[in-house]
């Protein structure tokens, strides 16, 4: 008996391209009209996920930033987490010690230090809109949402993520999006609570949710929902973490697992 989907984006939602397949727009609108709740989290700002509104028809509410930022589908803000002010300056130093590019959001901005920096002409294509560009982050401390170190050596990345657990604790969330891309957030910005803000904020028990994702931090949704979904695309140790597998994003997996595992259709 489910009556929410919570789906991740990139990995997950979306081709290999960033672009909606055709059946799953198709299996959006079927679960509407089953009247199962579509929604979404992602690592993405909420305004990276607006071009998703329409075509899939949402009315569920959308967690940018791991859940540091949920708003309504017309980007109206329920509820925001937002990193300690104090622990911005030395993440940052954690992140570019592990020489990892960093990049800042606040709010609606996107700030980076280096408009050539790795994956930052892809990520403009993907939330379609572009950052700013400023000499330092000094003064940017106060309702940061989100810092991502990104890079493209994946054991660096890996091994700033141990970095910032073992110095920051449990003052942060931090957590793998991509392999090259390390978020860091609000603790309470994770997809876990996500699932816990959507179970309450609907009256639902965390057991009619279901969630689908291919990522190290999906795995923490997995663990609070009633019915776990991962990618063909995804490691193998999240696969294992999920109840269900489906194909990969690049051959309808979100679609096939809403037909197969949701609406019970072959």
């Amino acid at each position: 008996m489910i009556e929410l989907l919570l789906s991740d984006v990139d990995g997950t939602l979306v081709t290999p391209q960033k672009e909606l397949a055709p059946r799953t727009v198709e299996a959006a609108h079927e679960l509407h009209e089953a009247g199962i709740h579509l929604a979404l989290t992602s690592g993405r700002p909420p305004r990276g996920m607006e071009m998703l509104v329409e075509p899939l028809a949402l009315r569920a509410p959308l967690a940018g930033f791991n859940g540091g930022l949920v708003v309504e589908p017309q980007m109206d803000v329920i509820e925001e987490h937002t990193i300690p002010p104090a622990l911005v300056p030395r993440t940052i130093e954690i992140l570019e010690y592990a020489r990892l590019s960093v990049w800042v959001y606040h709010g609606a901005d996107w700030f980076v230090r280096d408009p050539d920096g790795p994956h930052v002409a892809r990520e403009t294509h993907t939330v379609q809109f572009a950052p700013t560009v400023v000499d330092t982050f000094d003064g940017i401390e106060d309702g940061v949402a989100k810092i991502v170190g990104v890079s493209d050596d994946h054991d660096a990345v890996a091994a700033a993520e141990t970095s910032a657990h073992a110095e920051l604790a449990e003052h942060v969330s931090a957590s793998r999006s991509q392999p090259y891309y390390l978020d860091v957030t609000h603790p309470q910005a994770n997809k876990g609570d996500v699932v816990k803000f959507l179970a309450q904020r609907y009256s639902l028990p965390e057991e009619r949710i279901a969630t689908i994702g291919d990522m190290p931090n999906d795995v923490l949704m997995f663990a609070r929902s009633g019915l776990s979904i991962a990618m063909g695309n995804a490691h193998r140790e999240v696969q294992r973490a999920a109840r269900h597998v489906t194909t990969a994003n690049d051959a309808d997996g979100f679609a096939n697992a809403v037909r197969r595992f949701i609406l019970g259709r072959s």
